[in-house]
């Protein structure tokens, strides 16, 4: 299938991305600090890991988890210092998803065909992990999930049948329910979805969920203004029509006003159309190229910032202190994702392990 086809190529091209030369050092203390040391917005911190990394949940300043290949899982509660884990019986699993509750409790969602899609959970720091739910069709391939609060949340999966999978839980993940909307939530001719971020699914408010896809003849944003149940799709300027281009990600400060990312994963600097953004709960889509120009796997709003968002992908990084009408180039470093706690703390992750703090300008007022 073209999904899977389109998963094995992003894996390939991520593979042949190395961390730039100027970052290794990023972690040493020359003897002579170049003026420009202090400016640079990221500042790299130690993984122990070389695993690529996709999933992001930033707690609070000094919580945050993340996760990647080969069932990796890491996490820090001191903002500096980051502990590994390998979840039990994913070894061999990509955990593209994590979303984290507290310093305790996360789940994590792996990826892939029928059974290797997969959500597990912990509840005491990542010293143990259960698996909560499989997914039960051989055809399906879930992608992403994320949660309103510590007890409803969301799974959303690539089409199966001409419809795509959603499931939602209201006790925290130990049981799910899936949608029944196949109208709402049906699929075009090779459509898919990118589990590249984390952020292909995301949520806000008590209600709102929306999607984004990509590989068919239009990149579209599907929309539900309750809890998943139903669904409405809207076509966005962003270019789409092959395997590798579409709508990578979205993310909503409010019911209303949002940002969707993209372009295409096989050129990172391809100058093409980036970006859309919405005024009306994803309804309608205008086009909005974000800086730098070039792939975007993943958009999402600065928590205690409201017109602020940051945009980032295989292309680096950027940020809008107007709810994505203007932007600004922060680093042209590759990486898969990022999350903010506040303007001033954050994280990205990425190729190779990479882990950054951030540490640059107020992302608003």
């Amino acid at each position: 299938m073209q999904r899977r086809k389109v998963t094995a190529a992003l894996a390939a091209l991520a593979a042949l991305l190395a961390v730039p030369p100027s970052m290794a050092a990023w972690g040493d203390t020359p003897r002579t600090p170049k003026p420009e040391t202090a400016a640079r917005p990221w500042q790299r911190q130690a993984s122990g890991t070389e695993n690529q990394l996709r999933g992001l949940s930033v707690v609070s300043p000094t919580v945050a988890w993340a996760s990647g290949a080969k069932g990796t899982v890491l996490r820090t509660v001191d903002g500096r210092t980051w502990k590994r884990f390998t979840v039990p019986g994913a070894e061999a699993l990509d955990l593209r998803d994590i979303h984290a509750f507290d310093a305790d409790t996360a789940v994590a969602l792996s990826i892939g065909p029928g059974d290797a899609s997969r959500i597990y959970r912990t509840a005491d720091g990542g010293a143990s992990w259960a698996l909560q739910v499989t997914n039960p069709d051989a055809n399906g391939f879930w992608d992403c999930l994320a949660f309103w609060d510590r007890d409803n949340g969301i799974v959303f999966g690539d089409p199966v049948d001409g419809a795509y999978q959603i499931l939602t839980t209201g006790d925290g993940g130990a049981t799910w329910q899936a949608a029944v909307d196949p109208d709402g939530l049906k699929a075009l001719p090779n459509e898919a979805a990118f589990a590249a971020s984390g952020t292909c699914l995301s949520v806000a408010g008590t209600d709102d969920a929306w999607f984004a896809t990509g590989g068919g003849a239009r990149a579209r944003v599907f929309h539900s203004a309750d809890r998943g149940r139903t669904w409405q799709a809207s076509d966005t300027p962003i270019p789409a029509g092959a395997g590798a281009k579409g709508v990578f990600s979205v993310g909503f400060r409010d019911s209303q006003v949002g940002l969707a990312v993209g372009g295409d994963y096989s050129d990172r600097h391809l100058a093409t159309l980036n970006g859309a953004r919405s005024e009306d709960g994803g309804a309608t889509w205008a086009p909005q190229q974000v800086l730098p120009v070039g792939y975007m796997s993943v958009v999402v709003p600065v928590t205690g910032a409201p017109d602020s968002f940051v945009a980032a992908g295989l292309a680096g990084s950027g940020y809008s202190l107007d709810a994505g009408r203007t932007w600004k180039v922060l680093d042209r470093t590759p990486v898969n994702t990022v999350g903010f706690a506040s303007p001033t703390a954050g994280w990205a992750v990425g190729p190779k392990g990479l882990i950054l703090k951030y540490a640059g300008p107020q992302l608003g007022k």
